[in-house]
C-alpha cells in the first residue's frame, strides 16, 4: 500500500513516514505545493494524507485537481487549522477524513486503513475470492482454508491485483507501487517478474485457480 504524506514540516513528515514504513506502507514525501501537484499526476496512491497550508499554494486547491482527475486515493487532511469551516470545506470538497495536529500516529494508522477499506474493498475487513481469503488488517492470507506466507510485497501484490481484477497492470505500474518513485532508479522490472513468480508459486502450491495471468510484453492481469 503506497502512501503520499503532503506536509511541508520535516521533522513531522519524517515522523509519520518512519511510523508508517514500520506499519507496511511505501512512503513517499512531497513539502510544497508544487512538488505534491507534480506527484499526484504522476503517480497513484492508495492514501494521500494532506496538508493545508503548504508553501506555495493551498492544500485545498490540491483537492481540488485529485477530484477533477478522478483519482481514486483516499484523502485525510491532516492540519493545525482545525475551524469548524476548514472541516467543512475539505469534506465537501471529497476529503475522506479530516486530522487535527497534534495526533497520534496510532491513530493516523488506524484511520488510513479505515479509508483504504472504504475506498477500495468496500469497507471490508476479509475479501474473498473464490477460494482465496484475505485478512486485511491481520495481513494474513488462506488458500482453501490454509494459511499462505507472504512477504510484504507479495500481499501488497496481492491486493493490488484483487482491486484491479480483469485489468492489465504493467510492470512499470508494478514496479512503481512496489518502490513509489525510487522504481525510477531501477534499469530494469526483474524485481517485479520475482515478486510475482513468487506469489504464483505459493499461492499454486495451495492449489488456487491459477488467477495470475502473464500479459506477455505488457505485464500481469487477475482474471476469472
Amino acid at each position: 500500500m503506497k502512501i503520499l504524506i503532503i506536509e511541508d514540516e520535516s521533522e513531522l513528515a519524517e515522523v509519520i513516514s518512519s511510523y508508517l514504513s514500520r506499519e507496511r506502507y511505501v512512503c513517499e514525501r512531497a513539502a510544497t505545493y508544487d512538488e505534491a501537484i507534480e506527484k499526484v499526476g504522476t503517480y497513484d496512491y492508495d492514501c494521500i494524507l494532506l496538508d493545508l497550508m503548504l508553501p506555495g499554494g493551498d492544500g485545498l486547491s490540491i483537492l481540488r485537481e485529485l477530484k477533477s482527475g478522478n483519482k481514486k486515493a483516499g484523502v485525510i487532511i491532516i492540519s493545525a487549522k482545525d475551524s469548524l469551516d476548514d472541516k467543512i470545506s475539505g469534506l465537501r470538497l471529497g476529503a475522506d477524513d479530516y486530522l487535527a495536529k497534534p495526533f497520534h500516529q496510532a491513530e493516523l494508522a488506524a484511520r488510513i486503513e479505515s479509508v483504504i477499506r472504504r475506498k477500495q474493498f468496500d469497507g471490508n475487513d476479509v475479501l474473498r475470492f473464490e477460494e482465496v481469503e484475505v485478512d486485511l488488517h491481520a495481513r494474513m492470507v488462506w488458500v482453501q482454508g490454509e494459511e499462505v506466507v507472504l512477504t510484504r510485497k507479495e500481499f501488497d501484490l496481492l491486493l493490488l491485483f484483487l482491486s484491479n481484477q480483469n485489468r492489465v497492470l504493467s510492470k512499470g505500474a508494478l514496479a512503481e507501487y512496489l518502490s513509489g518513485d525510487l522504481a525510477d532508479m531501477f534499469d530494469n522490472h526483474d524485481f517485479v517478474y520475482a515478486h510475482v513468480k513468487n506469489l504464483k508459486r505459493k499461492l499454486r502450491e495451495m492449489h488456487y485457480g491459477d488467477y495470475i495471468k502473464t500479459i506477455y510484453g505488457t505485464g500481469y492481469r487477475w482474471e476469472h
